[in-house]
């Protein structure tokens, strides 16, 4: 809009008052942290707009002396759910895929906080949201993944001046990482359970150690058969980095089941179809599958009784999680002495500390410790081979 009167207030300094044609009020112009803020004083006389203006430049004055900080004018009337909206759209423009995931936790904090001014939210009011969430039986680990964005969001607003200041958000300690992994033995039941487009999709997960949306997103142009590698594009890893596996063993009779289930024949006449992803349903991408994994489990006997159900039947609930496959993969890899930066590799780890996490210790792996050191223990010698000196006879002067 079109300014048609402005006034200067005090020294060059100190900014102006101006106002835009068609509208009554008195605007207030100033500068902070080298930023012009324009801000209405929702006032028409221009003596109290003077008065509100000299307002805005006290708290200036303290922001500088190191008081609480004047919030922006846009961020007065941003709220926390704008916040998030921001922190999407930023993980869309980077090509952050994990949003995808993280969306859910967005939502639960966007329920409780959204309404909120982001200016006016304070520590106590997240912590107060923690222990709402506590009393709701969530997991440490799911509340601060879900403070974990709150914490981004702020962050990007104050990095983007919509904030002057980001407050802190308590972190949870937590205990409760899973432990979980598949045998062999367990293995095997469960996959004979699954239906058939699942069967090599989890199989090819317990060799790999790859995430589920890597699998999912595996296709043929990935596949070199003749140089007998996979090579997994930056774009559908979690972290960005590219990978390339041989295609040996196992995994070879995989792709080999895979190429026969290329050619999807058609329907009523219509021409067959050939998939473009190694691991389909129908063509169309494997997504969610989490009641025939649950159904599987309790089918191998991988579950435990929780309780009862309405028709008073035991309630039965699965013990694996298909994220199980990726510790199995890796501990597999290591017990059959696969060197652990090549392990690493295969399975996408970015970290050593991330990656000795999924590399479980199980009960039998300790067994077997206890057994090789009692079995070096007693092949050493139970008497000492030290000849030990007799002390030497004083002599006669000595006495």
């Amino acid at each position: 809009m079109k300014i048609i009167e402005r006034i200067p207030y005090g020294e060059r300094r100190d900014g102006t008052l101006f106002r835009y044609q068609g509208v009554a009020t008195w605007y207030s112009s100033y500068y902070q942290r080298g930023v012009e803020r324009r801000r209405s004083t929702k006032k028409t006389d221009l003596k109290a707009a003077r008065k509100v203006h000299r307002g805005f430049l006290d708290a200036l004055a303290a922001e500088r002396d190191g008081g609480k900080a004047l919030p922006a004018p846009m961020a007065a009337r941003t709220t926390v759910a704008g916040l998030l909206d921001d922190l999407e759209a930023d993980f869309r423009l980077r090509g952050v895929k994990w949003w995808a995931q993280a969306k859910y936790h967005a939502l639960v904090v966007r329920d409780a906080l959204g309404t909120f001014k982001a200016t006016k939210l304070t520590p106590a009011d997240v912590d107060r949201y923690i222990e709402a969430r506590q009393h709701e039986d969530y997991s440490a680990a799911s509340i601060n993944r879900q403070t974990g964005l709150l914490r981004q969001a702020l962050r990007l607003a104050q990095e983007r001046g919509t904030l002057p200041n980001a407050i802190k958000v308590r972190r949870l300690p937590e205990h409760n990482a899973r432990q979980g992994f598949l045998e062999r033995a367990d293995l095997e039941p469960l996959v004979a359970a699954l239906p058939d487009d699942l069967q090599d999709f989890t199989r090819f997960a317990y060799l790999t150690a790859w995430r589920r949306g890597e699998v999912a997103t595996l296709r043929w142009s990935d596949i070199d058969r003749a140089g007998g590698v996979i090579r997994l594009r930056p774009e559908h890893s979690k972290n960005g980095r590219g990978r390339t596996v041989a295609i040996e063993g196992d995994l070879a009779a995989i792709i080999e089941r895979r190429a026969h289930a290329r050619v999807i024949p058609g329907r009523a006449g219509e021409p067959e179809r050939i998939a473009e992803l190694v691991f389909h349903r129908g063509s169309r991408p494997i997504r969610d599958f989490r009641g025939a994994w649950a159904t599987a489990c309790i089918e191998a006997g991988l579950y435990r009784v929780d309780g009862t159900n309405p028709d008073g039947s035991e309630r039965r609930v699965p013990t694996r999680l298909f994220h199980d496959l990726r510790r199995s993969g890796v501990r597999n890899m290591v017990r059959a002495g696969v060197r652990e930066r090549v392990a690493m590799e295969v399975s996408g780890h970015k970290t050593r500390a991330v990656f000795d996490r999924y590399n479980i210790t199980s009960e039998e792996d300790l067994r077997s410790a206890m057994k090789l050191t009692t079995a070096y223990v007693n092949a050493q010698p139970t008497q000492s081979n030290v000849t030990r000196l007799r002390p030497a006879v004083a002599s006669g002067a000595e006495r």
